[in-house]
C-alpha cells in the first residue's frame, strides 16, 4: 500500500495532471469570454462591440500570465501541432492536451448557452459577406500571423518571457478587429467547434478546422526557414511549461 501510495504521489507531482488542468481551464475561460462577448450588446444596450473585438484577445493574455509556466497555455490544437511540428514539443502529451482543448472548450460553450443564455442560439463563428474560399483564406492567414507570433516569442533567439502574452493576445485583437468581419476570425478549431456543439449546428466547422491548420503548418515551414529545425531547449520549455 505504501508503494502504491508514493507512486500516486509522484503521479500527481510528474505535473502530467497539471498540465492537462491548465489547459482544461484556460481554453474554458477563452471559449466562455469569446462566446458571452456575443451576448453582451443584446443583453446591456451597449459594450458588445468592444467585448467581441477584445475579450478573446485579452483573456488569452491573462491566461499565459496565469498557467503559462504549467502548461504553456496553448488553448488551441493548432498550436500544440505546430510546437510538435517544431520538435519542442513530445508526442506523448499530444492527445493529453487536446482533450484537454476540448474539454475545457465544451464546457465554456455549456456554460454560455445554459447559464447566461438560457438556451438561446449564441457564439457560433460566422462568416460575412464573403465566399466560402475566402473566410478559409481568411482564416489560413489570421492563423499564419498568430502561430508565427507565437513560435517567435518562445524561440531561444528571442524569448520575450511574460511579455509574450502582450505579443500573443495583441496578435488575437489584432486579427479579430480586422478579420472577423469576414470569416470570424476564429483561428482556433475547439473555439468553434464548441458553440457548435452546444449548438447542433455544423454548417461552417470545416472552414475553421481548414484554415486555422493550413495556416500553423504554413507558420511551421516560415519558422523553420526564418530559425532553422527547431529543437530550441528555450522553446521547448515555454511550449510545456517548466514543470518537470
Amino acid at each position: 500500500m505504501a508503494t502504491r501510495n508514493i507512486t500516486i504521489i509522484q503521479y500527481i507531482e510528474k505535473s502530467r495532471p497539471r498540465r492537462f488542468i491548465g489547459e482544461v481551464v484556460g481554453t474554458f475561460l477563452l471559449v466562455s469570454i469569446a462566446m458571452a462577448a456575443s451576448l453582451s450588446d443584446a443583453i446591456t444596450g451597449f459594450g458588445g462591440e468592444p467585448a467581441r473585438l477584445l475579450g478573446p484577445g485579452l483573456t488569452v493574455m491573462a491566461v499565459i500570465l496565469a498557467t503559462g509556466n504549467i502548461s504553456g497555455a496553448h488553448l488551441n490544437p493548432v498550436v500544440t501541432l505546430a510546437f510538435f511540428l517544431r520538435g519542442e514539443f513530445p508526442a506523448k502529451r499530444i492527445g493529453d492536451y487536446i482533450f484537454g482543448q476540448l474539454i475545457g472548450g465544451l464546457a465554456g460553450g455549456l456554460f454560455v448557452r445554459f447559464a447566461l443564455a438560457s438556451g438561446k442560439v449564441i457564439g457560433l463563428t460566422q462568416i460575412g459577406h464573403v465566399a466560402i474560399w475566402q473566410a478559409i483564406l481568411v482564416e489560413v492567414v489570421a492563423t499564419f500571423f498568430l502561430v508565427s507570433v507565437i513560435l517567435g516569442t518562445a524561440s531561444g533567439s528571442q524569448n520575450v518571457g511574460p511579455l509574450s502574452a502582450l505579443a500573443v493576445g495583441g496578435t488575437i485583437i489584432v486579427d479579430t478587429v480586422v478579420f472577423a468581419p469576414f470569416s470570424g476570425a476564429s483561428m482556433n478549431p475547439v473555439r468553434s467547434l464548441a458553440a457548435e456543439i452546444v449548438d447542433n449546428n455544423y454548417l461552417h466547422f470545416y472552414i475553421y478546422l481548414i484554415g486555422p491548420l493550413m495556416g500553423s503548418l504554413i507558420a511551421v515551414g516560415v519558422a523553420y526557414a526564418l530559425r532553422g529545425g527547431g529543437h530550441d531547449p528555450v522553446a521547448s520549455q515555454a511550449a510545456q511549461g517548466k514543470l518537470e
